[in-house]
């Protein structure tokens, strides 16, 4: 009997405890809007495959499987400001409309950014640990993206993530 109300006590007290953890551990960005314009699912079965070549991750192949719900999102960033850190279910597309942001990556030990403008695009895999943010204290700056492989029960987008702890910030 007594192991019951052991059992009991640990979970009752276990549980609140985790999530105020995972809570915790989380990264929250500040200065940031963000505005669903549209969700829809696929009409018909839809794998995608991306690849990506460029100087700064080298080569990454991205392929999907009968994709999941997709997500058009806008996202204004004020002047000094960031998304947290965060990651995405599936391959999202970056257009960014007005501004400069810098995109920071868990997986570059020497926290190296890289620089995005107005007029650019590019593709953040799924699962990249990421933050942007806004370096410019007098101008905003502003993004649409396209989330591909958005689970149908997900409310967001959005998976956010403790600091990896590869940035000074």
């Amino acid at each position: 009997m007594k192991t019951k109300k052991q059992l009991w006590f640990a979970v009752v007290v276990a549980t609140p405890l985790a999530a105020l953890a995972g809570a915790a551990s989380a990264t929250p960005g500040s200065g940031a809007t963000a505005t669903v314009i549209a969700r829809a699912a696929f009409a018909d079965a839809v794998d995608l495959k991306l690849e990506i070549k460029d100087d700064h991750r080298g080569r990454d192949v991205i392929q999907v499987r009968n994709a999941g719900d997709t997500v058009i999102q806008q996202i204004v960033f004020g002047t000094n400001s960031l998304s947290g850190w965060h990651s995405h279910p599936g391959p999202a597309i970056i257009l960014v409309k007005s501004g400069e942001l810098t995109f920071y990556s868990a997986d570059d030990p020497g926290c190296t950014g890289r620089a995005f403008s107005a007029g650019q695009a590019f593709i953040e895999p799924p699962g990249l640990v990421h933050f942007a943010r806004n370096e410019s204290s007098s101008q905003i700056a502003e993004v649409g993206v396209t989330y591909f492989d958005v689970p149908p029960e997900s409310a967001s987008p959005r998976i956010d993530e403790p600091n990896p702890g590869n940035c000074p910030f």
